[in-house]
């Protein structure tokens, strides 16, 4: 080959070269303890933004100081060592959401952790979002049928609230949820159940009775275990929302239960300690409250508009010797539309789900109820509060005339229907029909301590006979006179047959 060839070739090799520039933001660890990792030289990373360091580990930066920035580690500190690369991704911490993930067990950063492979998804949420505004929702008047009695009736859920579940340790918290997400088998409704700080015992069990249940075909569990750095619980809860928002955008309705937010609170004052902010109310840092306010106020309703759908939040908390007037408790009381009070006095009593009515409400009230329910429901909540008042005066003296005989006894009753086995949702319909019964008088006869069986004989006799009843509820959510004589007179034919 000539010389000249050889310097045309070149020519042209380097009038096509292109020189790539590839800029990298890299920073190295100053110090590293307890899941934290104070960093020098990124001066200008974001708040929230991912880093990367050398053992592959995935960290969020959240104190941007003068000098270093306070970096939370997500995984194994162990391996990482002072004076580490620290590298800036340019990306604000996001998660892989895909339809593939319902039915699936994924960590807080939304990693798979049951075994089953990798989770195929071409999309990526933010997990911290700015909650939709006023002009974008639609007022709450859809319910959420729990297949609790005493919820459905007397604090009724709606599609878009954010209904707080409160109580001591042991009262029945994840009971109620998990009957909740039970429920919602055809009632097109996802689930997402966020476990933060629980032990992994704990979480099998219960993904066990959801698979028992067939529930799992329309859940996602996100897991930050009791095992893991506290940057995980820290995060798990804004993961799961970002979950609920992917499908919510796709206009479903989604239902997540946090599972507990005092857990929360305390891993995000371990965080807020190690990076040295300064505590406030019970060692809290200041902006504990935002912490809480700014995750819940995600769950909404949204109108047609702005593409339909909803997120039903369900917060739970716990508290100490049932003091709802700590911190954490009023604040997150202060967020919600309601609270569901469980009371340990209540528990060993035997009154399960023990929820205290009079210290529960909901905010929404009767508007998340259908008619029919709301019928039957309005004289039930008077029974209770007319027997809570009558229960303690009647102690104190014997002669009592007969109409306040007559609500005493009502009450008793009315307390031993609102019974109900763990696991075991009843559908709105037998609801319906039992609370019928009992608001009706048609109960009043029955002994208390034979009400459970007399409930459980008429709900299998009223569905076989009371077709139209039935239909009417299910169909279109109210009876007609037709309906109502049918299942007075099925009722009363039960009651003859059974004494």
């Amino acid at each position: 080959m000539s010389n000249s060839s050889i310097v045309e070739n070149l020519r042209k090799e380097i009038e096509n070269f292109k020189a790539q520039i590839k800029v990298e933001k890299v920073g190295k660890v100053m110090e590293v303890f307890d899941g934290i990792a104070k960093v020098s030289g990124l001066s200008d990373i974001k708040s929230s933004e991912m880093v990367t360091f050398l053992n592959g580990e995935t960290g969020v930066a959240l104190n941007l100081e003068e000098d270093a920035v306070g970096v939370i580690i997500l995984g194994d500190f162990s391996k990482i060592k002072e004076g580490d690369e620290v590298k800036a991704t340019g990306r604000i911490l996001e998660i892989s959401v895909s339809n593939n993930i319902l039915g699936r067990v994924v960590n807080a950063i939304g990693a798979p952790v049951d075994g089953k492979g990798v989770i195929k998804s071409e999309k990526t949420y933010p997990i911290e979002k700015v909650a939709p505004g006023v002009i974008t929702r639609l007022s709450v008047d859809q319910p959420v049928a729990t297949g609790i009695k005493v919820i459905d009736a007397i604090i009724p859920v709606g599609r878009g609230q954010r209904e707080l579940i409160i109580g001591d340790r042991q009262t029945g918290k994840t009971a109620l949820a998990i009957d909740a997400i039970l429920n919602q088998k055809g009632q097109n409704m996802i689930c997402v159940y966020v476990s933060i700080g629980q032990k992994d015992s704990k979480l099998r069990k219960l993904q066990a009775r959801l698979e028992a249940g067939g529930a799992m075909a329309y859940t996602v569990i996100v897991n930050a275990s009791a095992s893991e750095a506290a940057a995980l619980s820290y995060i798990a809860p804004y993961t799961g929302v970002s979950i609920a928002e992917y499908f919510m955008d796709q206009g479903k309705d989604v239902l997540i239960i946090y599972d507990d937010l005092s857990k929360h609170a305390v891993a995000y004052r371990e965080i807020s300690l190690l990076l040295r902010r300064p505590p406030g109310r019970e060692a809290y840092p200041g902006d504990v409250f935002y912490l809480h306010s700014r995750l819940l106020e995600r769950a909404c309703r949204r109108n047609e508009k702005y593409g339909g759908g909803s997120i039903t939040a369900f917060p739970i908390i716990e508290t100490q010797a049932g003091d709802i007037s700590a911190y954490i408790p009023t604040n997150v009381i202060s967020i919600t539309d309601g609270q569901i009070f469980l009371e340990t006095d209540l528990f060993y009593k035997g009154i399960r789900p023990a929820v205290n009515v009079g210290s529960s409400v909901s905010r929404v009230g009767s508007s998340a109820q259908i008619k029919a329910m709301k019928k039957v429901a309005g004289t039930l909540k008077l029974d209770l509060a007319q027997f809570r008042e009558l229960e303690a005066f009647s102690q104190f003296g014997s002669d009592l005339d007969e109409s306040t005989k007559r609500q005493l006894e009502r009450g008793k009753r009315a307390i031993e229907v609102l019974k109900q086995l763990q696991y075991a949702p009843i559908k709105t319909e037998h609801q319906v029909a039992v609370l019928y019964a009992l608001t009706r008088g048609f109960m009043d006869d029955v002994p208390v301590n034979k009400i459970k069986e007399f409930e459980a004989g008429l709900t299998e006799y009223s569905e076989q006979n009371a077709k139209t009843f039935y239909k009417e509820v299910k169909e279109a959510k109210m009876w007609t006179d037709k309906g109502e004589v049918e299942l007075k007179k099925v009722i009363e034919d039960f009651k003859n047959g059974w004494n």
